[in-house]
């Protein structure tokens, strides 16, 4: 069962424990499932083989910087979530910074946005854009005016009820971060996309000695900077799919989305409308999905109002 966390853990308390998302709930926060804190967020699951994401198997579970972390030899997993009603520039502003410094010593290689109501406008900008800047203005604020070399790969997806909160992963090893030659880099996007441009990778290569990950963003019908197909849903599958397979290749993970070198694949895939789930189940499981795939459909708004579909993977390889 799960229960709010009203009180934080205290710092002379850690113990180990499994840091988890957990999907199909109320309002962002943090839970309890049995004796773990959880990230509780309000995406309803459509289909797939989990309810919850795992950030980190194991770890000594503390409260740092206002944030829940998880500690092992050698990664960081956590989640931060904003005060209710908080700005979401001014909140996003506060969370990277808390994460920044919850993850000290340590890189960042993944990050996961659940951004409440992610196409509405308030005072005259959307709350995408509001969150962007929040974002873009800490990466400036901790790294300085190159802070673009330093972004990981990340998602941002739309909660039906807020407030907002981040999910991260950061590690020792030094990540690789990589960009589809298709489309221009998020963070170098257009001033018509917004006062400053989104502040991620699309994908993050982590070499941890005895395996790979290749984590690969929230990822789209978008070439260049434009949205293609926009409303057409095989248009937008087709086109996602294309996106997917030419950053697997330019991150190394080799042709069929790493399939044909052997890689385990972990599929989220956020449906913008859940009558569209039979339509692009059946396209996934016929252009992209194979036997051995974890795989979890969920419903949520995406960060441009024309989007119907988005796909995020995790890919894993033992050496």
């Amino acid at each position: 069962m799960l229960r709010p966390e009203s009180s934080s853990l205290a710092a002379s308390s850690a113990v180990r424990s499994t840091g988890r998302i957990i999907f199909g709930g109320g309002p962002a926060g943090i839970v309890r499932r049995d004796s773990s804190p959880s990230l509780g967020i309000a995406l309803p699951v459509l289909a797939g083989a989990a309810h919850e994401e795992l950030l980190l198997t194991e770890g000594d579970v503390d409260t740092r910087q206002g944030c829940v972390v998880f500690d092992s030899a050698r990664e960081t997993a956590g989640f931060v979530v904003a005060s209710p009603n908080a700005g979401l520039e001014t909140a996003a502003r506060k969370l990277y910074r808390q994460i920044f410094a919850a993850t000290a010593g340590r890189r960042l290689y993944r990050i996961w946005n659940y951004v409440p109501q992610i196409n509405a406008v308030q005072q005259g900008l959307e709350n995408y854009r509001q969150f962007c800047r929040g974002r873009s203005l800490a990466f400036e604020d901790q790294f300085g005016l190159g802070y673009q070399s330093r972004l990981p790969a990340a998602s941002a997806v739309g909660t039906r009820h807020g407030p907002l909160a981040i999910a991260f992963l950061a590690g020792e090893a030094e990540p690789r971060h990589f960009e589809n030659p298709r489309q221009v880099p998020a963070f170098e996007y257009p001033a018509i996309y917004g006062p400053r441009a989104p502040s991620f990778s699309r994908a993050t290569l982590v070499d941890g000695g005895a395996g790979r990950q290749l984590f690969v963003s929230g990822t789209a019908a978008i070439r260049g900077h434009a949205t293609i197909a926009a409303d057409d849903l095989a248009g937008q599958l087709a086109c996602t799919r294309e996106n997917l397979e030419v950053i697997a290749q330019t991150s190394g993970a080799g042709g069929n989305f790493g399939a044909d070198d052997g890689w385990r694949r972990t599929f989220k895939i956020y449906l913008r409308h859940a009558a569209d789930l039979d339509h692009v189940r059946a396209d996934l499981e016929r252009h992209l999905l194979e036997a051995g795939d974890v795989t979890t459909y969920l419903e949520a708004d995406l960060c441009r109002s024309d989007l119907r579909v988005e796909i995020e993977a995790v890919l894993s390889q033992s050496q």
